[in-house]
């Protein structure tokens, strides 16, 4: 349940649901959401799938016992009898619909509703990463959702899709179909999570060391190059489910293809932050984090990738490590730069600086010690879903480095609290917030006071730029300042020309 807990109903509806919503139809130049109402729809959807997954803790024999994956035959009535796995199946086809129509929403505010001079060209990174994620969600969550029907299906209507063998007399399916189904689109989602954090670093970065994006055209390439290859990976995941060794090799290829465009984003934001005058905000912090932490997961996945390194690797908790630090770790932190960075504009108030500097330092520093800790435990043996690792006496070395790991996941957890308590204080007591407080020329700070109206703009802009005018010599010479307003006109010279 934690897995599915955190995927669907956390880390989702914070990065793409909230930020998502708030800040695309601002960056962009719309009044708001192409379609208001759908967004509603889509929230109660949710709040309803949410629903059934609470209530799935409180039924006889109790919650999902199949994991985030729900593979059969263990999500099947055989092996999984009570009403808590149907309730958290349904819970997370709602939340599929929800996204579904969230990304459809968001596909067409950022086509049909950009402001004027809002060129493809002129998009914030994080527009772009959206957009990507939007792009993913609506190709692959219909097979989310085609397999989670199915699956009901054989619980609720006697049907024998993934049921075979002993598990059900005269069953004709086969469970490694739902495997199939399942990764084509769980693969995907780890990069309809991490899109929009890599489009939010890539601003952050720049902001905050006031230089021009290094590379801006790169790494929306870049961006567009891993949204191409991420469906056509998955089978990474079924390396040792019996997979054709031909089939292997090319899914091998695959993906380690995939990480070259990763490394194109990486390396833009590393030149853009080369020489320049860094500001270590709260929100930068953050970005430099999920940089930290999405760079040791994606070398860890590399193994992975590989069938040779792959097959004595597979069933440790090196992937649990390295899957978290992707997905879970760099996610996170993407979301706490987003959160830090747009709240004065979503409240009109400032965060405590101290208090969130020092949540994001103690963060990234125990997001490394719990999955480091799980990548070295992975990396000498121990496997991971055993209920007592210590029968076997190979794995009881490794006592001391898993207490280790638990003690750096408490106090993981006992950090949120610095942002909880820091969220109620900025909410109550917070210092009231300028319009722009970074400096930054992207339209929200520009146009929109803070924080913004019903209809987000008093008046529509007119952009003449792209968002990362940091440090230019015109600027600094007419303005006396080193930014400028995505729709703010310049004397001399005229708007540039964008190639796009």
């Amino acid at each position: 349940m934690h897995g599915l807990v955190m995927v669907f109903f956390a880390i989702t509806p914070l990065l793409i649901g909230a930020l998502g919503t708030f800040v695309v139809p601002l960056a962009v130049g719309a009044r708001r959401m192409a379609f208001p109402r759908l967004s509603a729809v889509g929230f109660w959807v949710f709040a309803a799938g949410g629903g059934l997954v609470l209530a799935s803790f409180g039924v006889r024999l109790g919650t999902a016992g199949a994991g985030w994956t729900s593979y059969p035959p263990l999500s099947t009535h055989v092996f999984t009898p009570g009403v808590g796995q149907t309730l958290v199946m349904v819970g997370v086809l709602c939340a599929a619909v929800s996204s579904f129509l969230g990304a459809l929403n968001l596909l067409v505010t950022v086509v049909r509703c950009r402001a004027k001079g809002m060129t493809w060209g002129r998009l914030p990174l994080t527009v772009w990463g959206l957009f990507y994620t939007s792009v993913l969600n609506l190709l692959f969550l219909p097979v989310l959702a085609a397999a989670t029907g199915l699956l009901l299906l054989d619980r609720l209507a006697g049907t024998r899709f993934f049921l075979a063998g002993a598990a059900e007399v005269g069953g004709g399916g086969d469970p490694l179909l739902y495997q199939h189904l399942f990764w084509m689109f769980g693969h995907p989602e780890v990069y309809i999570l991490i899109l929009p954090g890599w489009g939010m670093v890539g601003d952050l970065v720049s902001f905050f060391s006031r230089k021009p994006a290094h590379g801006y055209r790169g790494t929306v390439r870049a961006m567009g190059a891993v949204t191409a290859l991420s469906g056509l990976v998955y089978a990474h995941h079924l390396f040792t489910s019996g997979l054709s060794p031909l089939l292997g090799r090319a899914f091998m290829a695959l993906t380690l293809a995939i990480s070259l465009p990763s490394a194109v984003m990486f390396l833009n934001w590393l030149m853009t932050l080369w020489q320049g005058s860094v500001r270590l905000t709260a929100p930068m912090l953050a970005a430099l984090g999920a940089m930290g932490v999405f760079g040791l997961g994606g070398i860890t996945g590399l193994t992975l990738g590989a069938v040779a390194t792959d097959i004595p690797l597979h069933a440790t908790l090196w992937v649990v490590g390295h899957f978290h630090l992707t997905m879970g770790a760099a996610s996170f932190l993407a979301t706490f730069a987003g959160l830090y960075f747009w709240f004065p504009k979503m409240f009109g108030r400032m965060w405590h600086e101290g208090l969130a500097k020092a949540h994001v330092v103690a963060s990234t520093v125990l997001f490394v010690c719990v999955f480091g800790g799980q990548l070295a435990a992975g990396y000498a043996g121990q496997l991971r879903r055993l209920y007592d690792p210590y029968q076997y006496t190979y794995l009881k070395p490794l006592l001391g480095l898993n207490q280790w790991t638990s003690w750096a996941a408490f106090a993981l957890g006992l950090a949120q609290g610095l942002f909880a308590v820091n969220l109620v204080w900025s909410l109550r007591r917070g210092r009231a917030a300028t319009q722009n407080p970074w400096n930054v020329g992207t339209l929200e700070w520009t146009c929109a006071p803070s924080p913004p109206p019903e209809d987000n703009y008093p008046q529509v802009p007119v952009v003449l730029r792209g968002p990362h005018e940091l440090s230019q010599p015109e600027v600094t010479a007419h303005l006396g300042r080193d930014w400028v307003g995505q729709s703010e006109p310049l004397p001399d010279p005229g708007p540039r020309k964008e190639s796009w």
